[in-house]
């Protein structure tokens, strides 16, 4: 889960270096969203993962 959580961060990080104004550039539209929601989906498989009973 700290990866996800790390991936998350991570995400916000790179959309906040963008250098373009509001945030318009590659970083900022692309590759941030992308890595964040990586994080995301990360985290809801290891939720799921982790809360499957044993049969």
């Amino acid at each position: 889960m700290f990866i996800g959580i790390g991936l998350i961060i991570l995400g916000f990080i790179i959309i906040g270096l963008d250098s373009e104004p509001h945030g318009n550039g590659i970083l900022g539209l692309t590759i941030g969203p992308i890595v964040t929601l990586a994080g995301f989906i990360f985290e809801f498989y290891a939720i799921f993962a982790k809360s499957e009973p044993n049969a």
